[in-house]
């Protein structure tokens, strides 16, 4: 059976995320994620590579973040149609075309 590709394994450009989350001042701007959507449910140590911005650090950085702590902790602001599928997020607000 072929494998399935990862919808969202290439890198976005931080100016187009695939998702945007947020809580307080803190903003996670999903760039990449490492496993399918289905696969990420099954693995506590899931992760997704963000940039992130926050009134700490408010030039932002680039790193790895659990997607348990971003779903647990951020509220989801913005996604694309393709995430918003993916991720069963209907009520998302979806970038404008």
């Amino acid at each position: 059976m072929p494998r399935k590709k990862n919808p969202f394994g290439k890198t976005a450009d931080k100016m187009k995320p695939y998702a945007r989350f947020t809580n307080g001042d803190f903003v996670w701007n999903i760039l990449k994620t490492y496993k399918l959507p289905e696969n990420e449910q099954k693995d506590p140590y899931a992760s997704w590579f963000c940039f992130v911005t926050s009134s700490h650090c408010p030039d932002g950085e680039y790193g790895d973040t659990y997607r348990q702590d971003i779903l647990r902790h951020g509220q989801l602001m913005e996604c694309t149609p393709e995430w918003g599928e993916a991720y069963l997020c209907p009520w998302a607000v979806t970038e404008q075309a």
